[in-house]
């Protein structure tokens, strides 16, 4: 009884002080995102605390099903972020274990330029090298044109986000690794609920990635995880997440193998203990249960949140219909439903302004925005020592980081947020 109260006091103590507010346009700040939460997760997060177990526990194996079920997946393996994720999911495929196909120093793996670091940071902390590709527009994904060209006997995967949601063409992608014995790495952190032909994003790769940060479509504020319908893939994801080790058990379990100290390992004595044999050069990455538990909380909510931003996206794309004139609008990808991230526009060559006045003027007006993340990787100061490959001029990428940005279309935007952005846009335009 004791718990159930403290429970209950934790969840009146969160509406009194933390519930969701209404934002007034014009009043208060409208973010590009923001987290959607209530008391339930508050109740989760509390049970979780009050078990003291802290770590990897029920919470993080309750999420880790409810992610499995709706993908349709063998496996979805919790990491601490998305950027972790990706970093995981690319390791897992430098095991020696993978032998031929494994990816090695020196090899190469096709992505985009223009998108966020750390879909392309593991690339090159594993040591391969990124062969960067321009992209399209209105989609903002990959040029699929130039894969041929990209291709060498040094490639050995493809590794590409769905941008802000919109499904990258997955039908041409997968033939072309398919075809080629290349890994296909889907970095879906923006496309949570996104289907191409049908089919969600996020099951078509080897490999996939999912984030948890605040912007995201759930959260658990700081949190990842990693998809796989293969067996092996996914141990190696959890070798790789869990310190590299050989042993598979779960926390707090022991001898699963029923051979813990019936092995022969590597010059290790025989019967030295399982678990702690280490077969990967790995990292320690794992989610908390605290994190998790919020995690299960957000996924009976998922749905509607994914509902909400096609709204919301449909409902800007409407109304920005208009203003053709000064922007190139978004489009989705043909024969996809994206579970947009955000609403981006590209200021046309021939406008009469430039980006950094519409940005100003918005934040003015009490509205976030954000540039298309890093822009042109390859101008990226961290990048300058890098060693990477370009394909072309990389001309739609160089357009992206002068002239691109985006509004959100997250769950907690309502109709009038959304006609105050665009009127706050129209204003400006006929400045």
């Amino acid at each position: 009884m004791d718990r159930i109260k403290a429970i209950a006091e934790m969840k009146t103590a969160f509406e009194k002080e933390n519930s969701q507010k209404e934002i007034i346009p014009g009043k208060d700040f409208i973010p590009h995102a923001a987290k959607v939460v209530d008391s339930t997760e508050i109740s989760y997060l509390s049970e979780s605390v009050l078990d003291a177990w802290f770590t990897t526990g029920r919470f993080a194996e309750n999420f880790e099903l409810a992610l499995k079920k709706f993908y349709s997946l063998r496996s979805a393996s919790l990491v601490n972020s998305g950027s972790s994720a990706n970093l995981v999911a690319l390791s897992a495929l430098t095991s020696s274990t993978l032998q031929d196909r494994a990816i090695k120093k020196d090899d190469e793996v096709i992505t985009v330029a223009a998108g966020f670091p750390t879909t392309v940071n593991p690339i090159i902390q594993v040591g391969a090298r990124p062969v960067f590709l321009d992209v399209e527009l209105p989609s903002y994904n990959m040029d699929i044109k130039q894969l041929e060209e990209a291709l060498s006997s040094k490639t050995k995967a493809v590794m590409l986000a769905h941008t802000l949601g919109n499904p990258f063409e997955l039908n041409v992608i997968r033939e072309f690794c398919t075809k080629n014995n290349l890994w296909l790495i889907e970095d879906n952190c923006d496309a949570f609920g996104s289907k191409f032909n049908g089919q969600l994003t996020g099951t078509f790769g080897d490999i996939s990635t999912l984030s948890f940060y605040p912007a995201h479509h759930i959260t658990t504020g700081e949190g990842g995880a990693v998809l796989t319908n293969s067996a092996k893939l996914r141990v190696l994801v959890e070798s790789y997440r869990d310190w590299g080790r050989d042993c598979y058990c779960l926390p707090g379990q022991d001898n699963t193998c029923l051979k813990r100290f019936d092995q022969k390992h590597g010059d290790l004595p025989f019967g030295y203990d399982h678990k702690f044999v280490y077969s990967h050069i790995g990292y320690n990455l794992k989610m908390t249960d605290m994190q998790a538990a919020i995690g299960v909380a957000q996924m009976e909510k998922v749905s509607s949140f994914i509902e909400k931003r096609k709204e919301n996206w449909a409902y800007l794309r409407n109304a920005f219909s208009d203003l053709e004139e000064y922007f190139i609008l978004p489009e989705k990808a043909a024969n996809s439903e994206p579970s947009w991230f955000g609403f981006a526009l590209t200021i046309r060559e021939s406008s009469k302004f430039n980006r950094q006045d519409i940005l100003n003027h918005l934040a003015e007006n009490k509205i976030g925005t954000r540039l298309l993340f890093a822009g042109d990787l390859t101008k990226q100061p961290s990048f300058k020592a890098a060693n990477f490959t370009k394909i072309g001029n990389l001309n739609n990428t160089s357009t992206v980081t002068k002239n691109t940005f985006w509004f959100g279309c997250w769950p907690g935007l309502k109709n009038q947020h959304l006609d105050y952005i665009y009127e706050s846009v129209l204003n400006f335009t006929k400045k």
